[in-house]
C-alpha cells in the first residue's frame, strides 16, 4: 500500500507521497525500484495513486490517450473522467472489477489529485470530495491526518511541509509506508472554490 498528502494552504497547494512498493509480504524500496513515484504530473495536475501499482499505469496511459487539455478543476469534471476510466479499465486494461460493499464497481484505487483549483479526493468507487485544508489516502493515512491535523495551523510551516510531516509520522509507525518521500507545491489560483 502506500501513503499519500495534500494540503492547502496560504495560496499554495502541494501533494506528497512515500516510495515503497509492497505485494504482500514483499517489500521493494526506492533503492530498489526505479519508477517508485506515486505521483504522475498530468498537465496542470498532479495525481497521487494509491491501490495495485498496474492502476497508476494504466492511469497515466489513459491520460496520455486523451485529446487536448486534460481539465480536472472540479468535482463535475472529475467524475466524468472517472467514468470513462472505469470503462477502459475493463475493455482496455483487463480489469476484473469486483464489489462485496456496495452496487457500484469498485477500481480498488484511491486518488488524491492537487491543481490550481484544489484538493480533490477520488474513491474505489468514483466518489469524490473536494477539501479545504488536507487529506490523505493510503495505509498510514490515519497517522499522516493526525500530524497534519496537529500542524496546520502552524505559521512556520508551508503546505508542502505540511504535506511531508503527514508522509513521514505514516512511515514511522505503518509498515506500508517507507521513506523517501517525494513532493510537489503549486500556486493556487484565485478562482478555487473549496
Amino acid at each position: 500500500m502506500s501513503t499519500v498528502t495534500a494540503v492547502r494552504k496560504n495560496g499554495h497547494i502541494a501533494i506528497a507521497c512515500d516510495s515503497l512498493i509492497k505485494w504482500g509480504g514483499e517489500k521493494n524500496t526506492a533503492k530498489h525500484v526505479v519508477n517508485h513515484s506515486k505521483i504522475m504530473q498530468i498537465g496542470e495536475n498532479y495525481i497521487a495513486v494509491t491501490g495495485p501499482a498496474a492502476g497508476f499505469n494504466a492511469l497515466k496511459h489513459f491520460f496520455a490517450q486523451q485529446e487536448g487539455e486534460v481539465l480536472l478543476r472540479s468535482v463535475e469534471d472529475i467524475f466524468l473522467y472517472w467514468r470513462d476510466f472505469q470503462k477502459a479499465l475493463k475493455e482496455d486494461y483487463f480489469f476484473e472489477a469486483k464489489s462485496e460493499e456496495s452496487g457500484f464497481e469498485t477500481n480498488t484505487l484511491d486518488i488524491l489529485l492537487i491543481n490550481p483549483y484544489g484538493i480533490f479526493a477520488v474513491g474505489a468507487y468514483r466518489d469524490i470530495q473536494q477539501f479545504h485544508f488536507y487529506y490523505s489516502y493510503g495505509s498510514g493515512n490515519e497517522y499522516a491526518l493526525g500530524a497534519m491535523y496537529t500542524q496546520y495551523d502552524n505559521d512556520d510551516l508551508d503546505a508542502k511541509s505540511i504535506a511531508e510531516l503527514g508522509v513521514m509520522a505514516a512511515a514511522e509507525f505503518n509498515d506500508s509506508t517507507a521513506l523517501p518521500l517525494i513532493s510537489y507545491m503549486i500556486k493556487e489560483t484565485s478562482h478555487a472554490s473549496a
